[in-house]
């Protein structure tokens, strides 16, 4: 079934992703006017994470941030279709970066690095990074269901030199590097919502006090990693720029939590800045209820 699903979609995805970019957009358009005026999707989830997280706007407001949010999700899901065929000089083009020396000063001293990102602007074209540094990339992500749409975004990732490592063999892989002494650098997604169980730190993100993930900074203390924040804004349609910021090259000097702590608070900014460029279909919030009482 897997298979039959695959071969059913692929050639559909493919002849888009040669379509000319302003012609995905207007498809995009459309797409829009699907999502959120006939299947309404996530819209709820939306509204109700906008309206915690920005109290004081009118419900006006709300919704105009809720609109422009969908747009751009629209804009995003035809960016990662265009990526199956997007040239190497489009994609320089269309996803630069103001500070790249930052990371090859971090090369240059001969450690690895872990880039902490969030769910915020573009994270699909970040991969080209590859290009403008000399060491091995590795990226965090959830494996796909269905092994041959699986197959086809390792591919896609593989074209800049971009690997792949599933969240269950991140601690391994990882761990087998440095026993190696083999460099790279690591993309990690740190603002997801962590299970309770796997809840050790809580810390209070767009004002709100929620469990957030620790596994990177545990990460880059266990193996010494220098850490990176990169904020990645949307200049226009189409066009993004990355601008990369050295939290640490010592994350052992920091207290525990902390260098978390901080990831959260440029995050926060970020999103102030353009609320609808944040991803605001995820239930980032759904713990807020479940605060331990050693927390409150």
């Amino acid at each position: 079934m897997q298979l039959l699903i695959y071969i059913l979609v692929f050639p559909f995805l493919w002849i888009m992703s040669i379509l000319p970019t302003r012609v995905l957009y207007v498809f995009s358009n459309f797409l829009f006017f699907i999502v959120y005026y006939l299947f309404n999707y996530r819209k709820k989830v939306v509204r109700e994470n906008l309206r915690l997280c920005f109290p004081k706007k009118s419900l006006h407001e709300i919704k105009s941030i809720e609109k422009k949010f969908f747009r751009h999700l629209c804009d995003m899901f035809v960016e990662s279709i265009r990526s199956i065929s997007i040239s190497e000089a489009e994609i320089r083009e269309r996803y630069k970066f103001t500070n790249i020396e930052e990371v090859n000063k971090i090369e240059e001293a001969n450690k690895s690095i872990l880039l902490m990102c969030a769910h915020y602007a573009s994270w699909e074209w970040i991969f080209i990074i590859q290009k403008y540094v000399t060491t091995d990339g590795y990226a965090i992500y959830k494996k796909i269901e269905n092994k041959y749409f699986d197959q086809l975004i390792r591919k896609i990732r593989a074209k800049y030199n971009t690997n792949l490592i599933t969240n269950k063999e991140t601690f391994t892989s990882m761990r087998a590097h440095k026993r190696l002494g083999k460099k790279g650098i690591y993309g990690f997604l740190s603002d997801q919502s962590p299970k309770l169980k796997s809840a050790y730190h809580w810390k209070e993100f767009m004002n709100i006090k929620v469990p957030v993930h620790t596994g990177a900074e545990k990460l880059a203390k266990e193996l010494d990693l220098a850490i990176v924040f990169f904020k990645t804004k949307k200049v226009k349609r189409g066009y993004y720029e990355t601008t990369f910021k050295t939290l640490t090259l010592n994350p052992n000097e920091f207290e525990n939590y902390q260098i978390t702590d901080l990831f959260i608070e440029y995050l926060e900014d970020m999103i102030h800045e353009e609320p609808a460029h944040y991803l605001w279909t995820h239930k980032r919030w759904k713990h807020r209820n479940n605060v331990p009482i050693e927390f409150q």
